[in-house]
């Protein structure tokens, strides 16, 4: 795999995330105020570093055909739930993921929460940023570990993912609300498929069968999961039509 194709896959991934957990950290700022909800942010910030910390490096010891295997296992499963999503809304079997409208409804129910304090931050705005933000970034982490360990490459794949945060965070300074403009279907559906893809090129390299071409082989694996889910497209809209 080229250094500009795990940069980018890691990056593509990492921003659809970033973009939900800046949505709930905004959220999080505006109703309940800024100081609990940055707080939030950092403690899950510091926490996900230390996952990372520890997994990456416990991931060395495993050897390269077994972690290819685990790893191309994981990402079939994350990466078929993710295309099975986007081609369920691409069909319009399932609505279609609308930031607004999670902002709308996260501002909602942090007005409606109680007050309580702890620490001098308020709890309810802290435990929102950070569990939106923990569990989005370990997703984050389990794209950038498994990219990159099984290439010997987590340095790039943090790149491509710390590319992504820095460009979220600073458009969500700039724009002060949630990314609606972002086509984060699109978005979505290109990340399960990139998933799907990694999924079963690594899955059979740690079972001992070989590509022909090695990674030349990717693109071809990349095309032949992109024809059958726009075909699933196709086919769900011709039944939706059939039978509406």
């Amino acid at each position: 795999m080229t250094a500009g194709f795990l940069i980018a896959s890691a990056f593509l991934a990492s921003a659809v995330e970033f973009v939900e957990a800046l949505t709930i950290v905004l959220a999080a700022g505006i109703t309940r105020g800024w100081r609990s909800a940055l707080a939030g942010l950092g403690a899950a910030t510091l926490t996900l570093a230390v996952i990372v910390a520890a997994l990456g490096p416990a991931l060395t010891l495993i050897p390269i055909d077994v972690l290819r295997l685990v790893v191309g296992a994981l990402l079939l499963a994350f990466g078929l739930q993710w295309l099975r999503k986007a081609i369920l809304r691409a069909s319009g079997y399932k609505a279609l993921h609308d930031e607004a409208e999670i902002f709308a409804r996260e501002q909602a129910e942090a007005r409606a929460a109680g007050h309580e304090e702890r620490a001098g931050l308020d709890w309810y705005g802290f435990t929102l940023a950070f569990k939106g933000v923990l569990l989005e970034g370990l997703e984050v982490a389990f794209i950038v570990i498994t990219f990159g360990s099984t290439q010997g490459r987590i340095g790039l794949a943090a790149l491509g993912a710390g590319i992504a945060l820095v460009l979220v965070a600073v458009i969500g300074v700039l724009v002060r609300g949630p990314l609606t403009r972002v086509p984060e279907n699109a978005l979505k559906f290109s990340v399960g498929v990139m998933l799907t893809t990694f999924g079963i090129f690594w899955s059979t390299e740690g079972a001992g069968a070989h590509w022909p071409g090695d990674d030349a082989s990717l693109p071809g694996v990349l095309a032949f999961v992109v024809l059958l889910s726009f075909s699933a497209v196709v086919t769900l809209r011709r039944r939706r039509v059939a039978f509406a």
